[in-house]
């Protein structure tokens, strides 16, 4: 059986492809470098990241966007004939309820590991472009349309056009091609596949909260018009038909839905095993109860599908109720690859900074944060506070469960309040918590304190802890659901509590205002905004995730 979600934390809007024996998903990564997480598997049970698609601050520039601006719902496909892969991906500059700036590009690769091509600019006209190959050789893009107009505010299309792989051009207009199939208003997230000689256009509707879906529509023409048949959605965490009026928000709590297992059920796309069977990855989210909010965002899971004897899509049990367990491939299992609780930073073994890590909005350079400028230890050089939406220094990676442990060994030696070095707890440069060690002139003394920030309102470290300047510190988060404790050690053994508990249910989607889209980081930072000289050193880093019976294991 496979055990959703496939891929815990942060991981939305998947985008999945097989080539050969290999599966591969592409989610979106907003403000996050490098952009495109890439996960791989054999058997669609076990799922490693085994790449980015943006690497190079060339094909994804990000400094200054606003949170959950950035690289949006990219889509990943493969052409058997030219043996390439193609990623097409949004960035969003800007948004709001009329105007989206948004460039759309396309970038092409031999190998799913790059390097990747220069990017081709589409337009600038919506969002959530895929790519269709058909079999007659033809490519088309479909998306989102953003139809600013007033007037026009509840008809965004979807559009189709043609794509000119040799010119590297698209060819004609766009031509709306649906309006969705169902009452659940924000349709996007398109897909196009071709089934038996028909043309299937795969959906989302009802928006990326808890009224989301998967809807499929069918066409014997590639240019419409596409009708949506019994059954649909096809998959949800809301199966009750509803009309969403245009002053409903899309995350849309009162369809939060009790009785399942997993929520937000919505923007799917398809793939076929070797053996023909059919699975939608689509991205879910667990909330805390009874508070609603996804503290680890938008993840990703999986259904299993069939076709009936009229050609329609619908999930393989007759419901359309998206399932926390469902039926596994004919595929041999692969052994699952425990990850280390501790990763160390050695630049003889690894001299790159370790896959999972993750900075908001700047690329890792070594003019901030190495593994070789000291042997042994993760360094990274103080520059913007953690409010910044241009050069923070963080390296973190994506909470994956409601309980969990984050750990490091911190080397610092701080002389001015400025400077700050520690763990922190990372939604956005708006919501965060973090626990370092500073300077506090009127001591005299290097002291341990924490701080959070939730909107507009600072909390500050309820006390501080004085410490050597130049002695090792270690440092601990604990979060268990709601809550986050932070934790201090002078000698590596024994540990005593720092500052208040905080509260997590601000890290997500709906702790804060309207449109964010990301989930929570946890990692290290420096901060100099004195000199942006002073550089941290970190140890180790210690990730260790809650199994759900209120232990702890690695993930």
């Amino acid at each position: 059986m496979i055990h959703n979600p496939i891929i815990p934390g942060f991981a939305p809007d998947p985008s999945i492809i097989r080539v050969d024996e290999d599966y591969y998903i592409a989610v979106s990564s907003f403000e996050w470098f490098p952009g495109v997480p890439i996960y791989h598997s054999r058997d669609l049970r076990s799922w490693r990241l085994c790449d980015y698609g943006l690497k190079e601050p060339a094909k994804c520039n990000l400094i200054g966007l606003k949170p959950s601006a950035g690289v949006w719902a990219p889509c990943l496909s493969y052409d058997r004939a030219e043996k390439t892969f193609y990623l097409l991906y949004s960035i969003v500059h800007s948004k709001n309820n009329w105007y989206f700036d948004v460039d759309n590009y396309l970038i092409t690769s031999d190998s799913i590991h790059g390097p990747w091509s220069d990017p081709v600019y589409l337009c600038s006209s919506g969002f959530d472009y895929s790519l269709f190959h058909d079999d007659d050789g033809r490519k088309w893009i479909v998306g989102k349309d953003r139809d600013f107009r007033t007037k026009n505010i509840d008809q965004r299309p979807i559009i189709l056009q043609e794509y000119d792989a040799k010119e590297k051009r698209l060819l004609g207009k766009p031509v709306p091609i649906s309006r969705g199939g169902t009452s659940r208003r924000f349709v996007e997230a398109p897909h196009l596949y071709k089934h038996d000689g028909k043309y299937y256009l795969m959906v989302a509707e009802g928006g990326t909260g808890y009224g989301h879906s998967v809807v499929v529509l069918r066409s014997d023409r590639i240019e419409g018009p596409y009708e949506c048949y019994e059954g649909n959605p096809v998959i949800t965490s809301a199966p009750e038909a509803f009309e969403a009026s245009e002053h409903d928000s899309f995350l849309m709590p009162g369809k939060y839905n009790p009785d399942a297992d997993l929520q937000k059920a919505g923007h799917g796309s398809l793939v076929e095993t070797a053996d023909g069977e059919w699975y939608v990855a689509h991205l879910c989210a667990r909330p805390l109860l009874p508070s609603l909010r996804c503290i680890l965002g938008r993840e990703t899971a999986i259904q299993k599908m069939t076709w009936t004897e009229d050609g329609r899509l619908l999930m393989e049990d007759g419901s359309n109720l998206a399932k926390a367990i469902v039926p596994a491939p004919d595929l041999l299992p692969q052994p699952r690859r425990e990850q280390p609780v501790r990763t160390f930073f050695d630049a003889n073994e690894n001299p790159h900074i370790p896959p999972a890590l993750q900075s908001p909005r700047v690329p890792f350079t070594e003019d901030w944060i190495s593994v070789s400028k000291e042997k042994g230890f993760l360094s990274i050089r103080g520059r913007e506070s953690l409010t910044s939406s241009y050069y923070p220094s963080i390296a973190a990676r994506t909470l994956t469960a409601f309980q969990a442990r984050i750990e490091t060994c911190l080397h610092y030696d701080p002389d001015d309040y400025h400077q700050r070095a520690g763990l922190c707890v990372y939604y956005d440069l708006a919501d965060h918590y973090c626990i370092f060690k500073t300077w506090d002139e009127e001591l005299g003394k290097a002291v341990l304190s924490v701080e959070g920030v939730i909107g507009k309102q600072v909390i500050d470290g309820t006390e501080q802890i004085p410490v050597e300047r130049a002695q090792p510190v270690w440092l601990r988060g604990m979060i268990d659901h709601t809550q986050l404790q932070f934790w201090f050690s002078t000698d590596g053994q024994h540990y005593r509590k720092i500052g208040q508990a905080f509260e997590t249910l601000n890290l997500s989607d709906e702790g804060g205002r309207y449109g964010r889209f990301t989930g929570t980081y946890v990692g290290m930072f420096a901060m100099d905004c004195l000199t942006k000289s002073k550089w941290a050193k970190f140890a180790w880093l210690d990730y260790e995730s809650g199994t759900g019976d209120g232990s702890l294991s690695q993930i």
